[in-house]
């Protein structure tokens, strides 16, 4: 029985009455804490300031011209970056020069001034590192001595999340539609709560990571398979905003990332608090149930009629007969008919025109990732207050999604990816040319460059649906969601180069962002087209954008998407 059947149960029994709004607010407070794992990782792996640790008690500090008794007094003028280094007397009279991954002996016990031009022996931090705690007392990168020659081993952290991230979509992708969406609902939050607090409980790195990895599957399972068990529990009506703010969710995860972030110092507390917001929706989601769309696909009839009598009774309407509907399809010869054609992934490239529209998809895709990432990530390079700065990149998100919402049936589809995305890619360079010490105005357009990105972000699912015909409709999205996961996993590795050029991150998303908004302008526009049911009408789309002074049909949203699924 296809999906456009269905849809006359919400006419009966509501389409975002009370069971749809106590389930969806259920389920998108759980998004919260796909959101908080997701960008856990801003603080965990914080770098903080630090030097060799010497080989004895200090008496006395010196840097520069300034001699101090406590290296707290020192951090505020210190950086690695200058080559800076201490000075340091131990009480046995050694004098030490410290710098982040060398120390030196000095020959000469005597000069304890800054400058010395003797005899020194170098050696490495064998004795561990001595860190700048002003900030956070305890990092995952303090906690096993991740700088210098293993600082590679932090670079590696976030990377390996988002590769899990991608395993856990396919995995649990492929799982809902065998074993039902609650199930794996259910599993999944049980699995981010404890992977999320054996997080905090690992005893060196590679347990860290593993038990990281872990928790992202379970995280990009739950967070996959959470828009397709809303979408099929609410009506079109409200369909495409209800889909689309889920996103919403996830960007208050952000911002209670940065607020738990300035409130605790210390990693594994920090860990087990973002692990918390889980445990109420494993004590509830049982008592969710199960999605009559998919138990109808299973044969499960009277199952499926149960819960639909139970969604009338919450919405107070009258409940909807599935023999009443099941009758019709029965009845229509085309509705069970079976394709006799397998489609798969290079069915994507149909022809000229449609693997150059593929391309182009997958692109803006890979760009809304990867900029999405690398503005949260490294919000904390900006300047001024790293707290704030992440917050404030999670809440741009959610006036993104109203725009979102409010514009793609006004300007169309493609009209408002094109400019979501040249703006980031305008608003990216604005922070190139902005003056280092007025952190502000950078703060403000990087939230300007997110804002644009996240609009892409959020709209991309939709437009991708709509470009391609029914029985391609599905891979096409899925796979523009496997490519943007490489946006993701390698948006962390463009931080890191910022310590070669700061601006690094910025660059890319900038000619990224700017490359994809012109090829978007060789895409078709799909507003107030119907869905295409094949090649030749997919094929259709550009002839009729090229000649679009005709008017325009009803509207299509992403109601209607899921009709034709």
């Amino acid at each position: 029985m296809g999906l456009e059947s269905l849809e006359v149960i919400f006419d009966r029994v509501g389409h975002f009455g009370r069971f749809q709004v106590f389930l969806y607010f259920t389920c998108a407070i759980q998004n919260t804490a796909c959101g908080m794992h997701y960008l856990a990782a801003v603080f965990l792996t914080l770098h903080p300031k630090h030097t060799c640790r010497p080989p004895g008690n200090v008496s006395q500090i010196v840097f520069h011209n300034t001699s101090v008794w406590k290296l707290d007094d020192i951090w505020t003028q210190f950086s690695i970056g200058r080559g800076d280094y201490i000075v340091v007397q131990l009480y046995d009279g050694d004098v030490w020069e410290l710098t982040g991954c060398y120390r030196y002996r000095r020959e000469n016990k005597s000069s304890l001034n800054y400058d010395y031009d003797g005899l020194k022996s170098s050696s490495p931090c064998v004795d561990g590192f001595i860190y700048d705690r002003s900030k956070w007392d305890n990092t995952v990168v303090t906690q096993w001595n991740l700088v210098c020659n293993r600082e590679w081993f932090a670079s590696l952290i976030q990377p390996t999340f988002m590769f899990g991230v991608l395993l856990g979509a396919l995995a649990f992708g492929y799982l809902s539609d065998r074993v039902g969406r609650r199930l794996v609902m259910w599993s999944t939050s049980i699995g981010m709560y404890f992977f999320g607090i054996a997080v905090a409980f690992t005893f060196d790195f590679y347990s860290f990571i593993i038990t990281r990895f872990l928790l992202a599957v379970v995280s990009s399972g739950y967070l996959v398979v959470v828009f397709v068990y809303v979408t099929e529990f609410i009506g079109m009506k409200a369909r495409t905003w209800a889909s689309i703010h889920l996103h919403s969710f996830f960007a208050i995860g952000t911002m209670v990332v940065a607020l738990t972030g300035y409130l605790v110092r210390t990693w594994w507390t920090y860990q087990m608090i973002l692990s918390t917001a889980s445990l109420p929706f494993v004590f509830g989601c049982w008592l969710l149930p199960e999605t009559p769309f998919w138990l109808v696909s299973e044969g499960r009839y009277e199952e499926a009629q149960l819960i639909l009598d139970k969604v009338a009774r919450w919405n107070r309407a009258s409940t909807c007969k599935l023999t009443e509907i099941l009758s019709l399809d029965l009845h229509d010869p085309i509705a069970f008919k079976p394709s006799a054609v397998k489609y798969n992934l290079l069915d994507l490239f149909h022809d000229w025109n449609i693997g150059t529209r593929t391309l182009t998809v997958w692109l803006v895709w890979f760009t809304a990732c990867f900029g999405f990432y690398s503005f949260s990530l490294n919000s904390i390079n900006l300047g001024g207050n790293e707290y704030l700065n992440l917050f404030l990149m999670g809440a741009v998100e959610i006036p993104a999604y109203i725009f979102v919402c409010l514009g793609m049936d006004i300007f169309g589809r493609r009209n408002i990816l094109v400019f979501s995305l040249l703006s980031s890619a305008f608003f990216s360079g604005m922070v190139m040319v902005i003056p280092r010490d007025r952190y502000i105005w950078t703060v403000v357009a990087t939230m300007a460059g997110k804002f644009g990105i996240g609009s892409a972000f959020g709209l991309i699912f939709l437009y991708t649906a709509e470009l391609y015909p029914t029985m391609i409709r599905t891979q096409a999205v899925g796979s523009g969601s496997m490519v943007s996961r490489g946006g993701s996993i390698l948006a962390p590795f463009s931080i890191y180069l910022s310590s070669i050029w700061i601006f690094m991150p910025q660059l890319f998303v900038g000619i990224l962002a700017f490359v994809s908004g012109l090829l978007t302008l060789n895409l078709p526009e799909t507003l107030g087209k119907p869905l295409a049911t094949t090649w030749e009408e997919a094929a259709r789309l550009d002839e009729e954008t090229y000649n679009s002074a005709g008017a325009l049909s009803p509207t299509t949203s992403n109601a209607d998407v899921e009709k034709k699924k």
